[in-house]
């Protein structure tokens, strides 16, 4: 199976959301579970959670992603900012055991000046203090640009935060499209190389998750700037690779593209009926 879905709010409830997923032509969705950029947790209503669970059975969804909220820096100088890190990953983490044996997505951060070395390893704490062996919500590290000190940039830096953590049992990680290619990944020309690069690094039976999103800066930028499928300077068609590459099967992949939800829509039935036309078919 092919799972496509989109970004979406969660503001008018989490089953209202999955009704819009499934009105785009959604297979799953992503979305945050607190303000992306605060610090307030969601009220659980485990009525509305139970209807999205129902939901997700009777459409035969792929794993939800959650999203951790953009503030979050658990390598971050500043003891209290990564505090409340942990908290917040704490507090989302008990939210989705509403939503069992599904994914929550996180940037790794920015070490400001410490060092990858010593990011990476508050990082590791972080996790370890808050992912429990009891915990059915697995935890994703997302690949990222390698922007100022960003951590992240490189698959090397993702292996050393498993490698640090006691946890790692319950770790994944979610590969960015735009961020990759950005960080000088080329999947445009050489696909099977970058996967061969990431099994060898990390694993590809860590990676549970895709973000698909073209990218508005050349490869190897370092910017971070998402644009629409086929806007940008990957283009639809080395999506479409990466969609439909074998190595990839059964992940969710998820648009963060700017554009609201009418456009997810569009995009989703795009890319299905590209790949229901191309070698392989799309389902």
């Amino acid at each position: 199976m092919i799972y496509l879905g989109a970004h979406l709010s969660s503001s008018g409830g989490f089953y209202k959301m999955g009704r819009t997923a499934l009105a785009m032509e959604a297979g799953t969705l992503q979305c945050f579970v607190r303000n992306p950029r605060g610090a307030k947790v969601r009220a659980v209503n485990p009525e509305d959670m139970a209807k999205l669970r129902a939901l997700m059975e009777e459409h035969r969804f792929g794993p939800v992603v959650a999203h951790a909220p953009y503030i979050m820096n658990p390598c971050s100088k500043d003891e209290g900012i990564r505090e409340l890190a942990a908290r917040m990953m704490a507090e989302d983490l008990a939210l989705m055991e509403h939503l069992p044996g599904n994914y929550y997505n996180f940037h790794p951060g920015s070490h400001v000046g410490q060092g990858v070395e010593t990011g990476c390893r508050q990082i590791a704490d972080m996790l370890d203090a808050v992912v429990t062996p009891e915990a059915r919500t697995m935890v994703l590290l997302e690949t990222m640009a390698g922007k100022g000190s960003e951590i992240g940039g490189r698959f090397e830096e993702l292996r050393m935060i498993l490698d640090m953590t006691a946890c790692r049992d319950r770790l994944g990680v979610c590969l960015d499209t735009c961020h990759v290619f950005d960080g000088g990944y080329d999947i445009v020309s050489d696909l099977d190389g970058v996967l061969t690069e990431f099994d060898r690094i990390i694993g590809l039976d860590r990676l549970r998750a895709v973000h698909i999103n073209d990218s508005m800066n050349p490869l190897g930028s370092r910017k971070d700037r998402h644009a629409r499928i086929g806007e940008g300077a990957i283009g639809e068609a080395a999506i479409l690779r990466l969609i439909s590459h074998p190595a990839l099967a059964g992940r969710p992949f998820i648009l963060e593209t700017p554009t609201d939800d009418a456009g997810h829509g569009e995009e989703i039935r795009r890319l299905r009926e590209a790949l229901s036309v191309g070698e392989g078919g799309g389902e």
